[in-house]
């Protein structure tokens, strides 16, 4: 499929409320950041309307950016919800409180809706029910049209860098980019959150992030407390981050160090967690919400990737960022290939990148690394 639109596209004219649907996970709303940027700037006028989850409206409330509204969706099959079996279904929804979430987004009367919310499939005939004057967005082979459109293809088949994409999707409406890394503002609850649940912060301070929705792209335990043991002894306080769902997995590590370390599973909020990182001189992270996190706040990291991953997830520059990338293709346990397709198994597929070089490539990121003050 090609792009029946001219790109870019023209700007549409009178533009004064944009809706846009990305109701995804920490690392997708960071790496959307630009393309949303880039609609701010060619709207300035315009208010913007993100439809996401509740961690969206929460973590943006009163957030500077280019986000004016963040609106949580109700269960959306195929969006918010399990996907039903015919895609047919999509956006026809039978619970009364989607029926009534559409004719409100419907009264709003949007000028653009904007799909970047994956292919389509169950997106764009939700976005079409929104009614918006002109729509644009993502589209696969087996989608509804939107007006304008751009060509889907999954993240495991596709060269380009996320981020690009999405930059290079909204241009369907005139907002046009340069590839340039997300970028993200502290707000004081950010900061007074840190402070409460973390009175006891000295700088320099580290953060390993042993964690990773996916378990195939999660570093071993050891690996991690290595490479924490390695920086506490150059002088920094290390803190482990995760989840309250990765309390476990935290406590691993954190008993595996023979050094002081920090548990801070389940204690900040995305926003407090932002605060944690921009006080920090170092991030050390599996590839997930927290590694782009820091890199929109500025932070030097060093991320580990499945090769699978990399060029589409990873860091846009170079000078701040380091990454360690596992060349497995098949998997660990039934030695399937992962190129292209999945197997049923969730073994870790970064578990061979070497300690020694990732403690490495930690130290001499920690070393170099500008401290928080003088950013």
């Amino acid at each position: 499929m090609t792009i029946s639109e001219d790109w870019p596209g023209p700007v549409v004219p009178d533009v004064r409320r944009i809706v846009v649907l990305r109701a995804n996970a920490v690392g997708d709303f960071v790496l959307t950041l630009p393309a949303l940027d880039a609609l701010k700037a060619c709207y300035p006028d315009a208010t913007l309307a993100l439809l996401g989850n509740r961690w969206h409206t929460e973590f943006l409330r009163d957030r500077p950016g280019p986000v004016d509204e963040a609106i949580c969706l109700p269960p959306i099959p195929g969006i918010t919800a399990p996907a039903p079996g015919d895609a047919t279904d999509a956006g026809r929804k039978h619970d009364p409180a989607a029926v009534d979430f559409v004719a409100t987004m419907r009264s709003r009367r949007f000028d653009l809706a904007l799909q970047l919310h994956g292919g389509g499939r169950f997106s764009n005939p939700f976005v079409l029910q929104l009614g918006a004057r002109v729509s644009a967005g993502f589209r696969s082979p087996d989608a509804a049209a939107l007006d304008r459109n751009f060509p889907y293809r999954q993240p495991d088949i596709d060269l380009h860098p996320r981020a690009r994409l999405l930059q290079e999707c909204v241009g369907l409406v005139g907002a046009v980019a340069p590839a340039t890394e997300p970028a993200l503002a502290l707000t004081g609850a950010d900061v007074a959150e840190l402070e409460q649940a973390l009175p006891d912060l000295h700088a320099p301070i580290a953060v390993l992030q042993p964690g990773a929705t996916d378990p195939r792209r999660r570093w071993h335990a050891a690996g991690f407390a290595a490479v924490g043991d390695a920086l506490s002894r150059r002088g920094a306080q290390v803190v482990i981050n995760g989840g309250p769902n990765e309390a476990e997995l935290v406590r691993d590590v954190r008993q595996r160090m023979r050094e002081p370390a920090i548990d801070a599973a389940g204690l900040l909020s995305v926003g407090g967690l932002c605060a944690l990182l921009a006080r920090s001189r170092l991030l050390v992270s599996n590839d997930t919400g927290p590694a782009h996190l820091a890199r929109a706040l500025g932070i030097s990291t060093v991320t580990l990737y499945w090769i699978g991953n990399l060029h589409s997830y990873g860091p846009l520059s170079a000078r701040l960022h380091r990454v360690g990338v596992s060349h497995r293709i098949h998997c660990p346990v039934c030695n399937a290939s992962c190129i292209g397709s999945q197997c049923a198994h969730r073994a870790s597929f970064i578990d061979d990148i070497p300690v020694p070089q990732v403690v490495t490539m930690a130290l001499e990121q920690f070393d170099s690394a500008t401290p928080p003050a003088a950013r």
